[in-house]
């Protein structure tokens, strides 16, 4: 079985054998992201905090998409655009709405919330629990 990392390598070899410059650059972001995590920290990450690094990068597209949408920006927020849908399909399936208000409530069980003074450790929790399989922004 290989791991999201190798499968992301073997991406960005196609991708340069295909001459998709896009793809590419796209990829080429993201093995950098990881590489600066590792280096950073010293440590080899699993596919577990390389789709935490995925999902980061994702958020960050959305951002700029939105920014660059309200500044009636088209052309870079097209780019964003292509460069998230890349991000994407290194995403594991992500939880439906129910799905994910299901685990919520589950977790609330658990941790005993018993109102907002305990959303710290709901979404602790939840962070833990759902990460790279629901958009934590909900």
């Amino acid at each position: 079985m290989t791991t999201l990392k190798e499968r992301i390598t073997e991406d960005m070899k196609a991708a340069m054998r295909a001459k998709d410059a896009e793809r590419l650059g796209a990829i080429r972001m993201l093995t950098a992201a990881i590489k600066q995590k590792e280096v950073d920290e010293r440590i080899e990450l699993d596919d577990a905090a390389t789709v935490a690094i995925v999902d980061k990068l994702l958020k960050q597209r959305k951002d700029s998409i939105e920014a660059f949408e309200k500044a009636g920006r088209t052309d870079p927020a097209d780019k964003e655009k292509a460069e998230a849908q890349v991000l994407q399909a290194y995403l594991p399936a992500r939880l439906s709405a129910d799905e994910v208000a299901a685990e919520v409530k589950a977790i609330v069980a658990e941790v005993g919330a018993k109102g907002p003074g305990d959303m710290g450790k709901v979404m602790g929790a939840a962070k833990a629990r759902l990460a790279g399989k629901a958009d934590m922004g909900r």
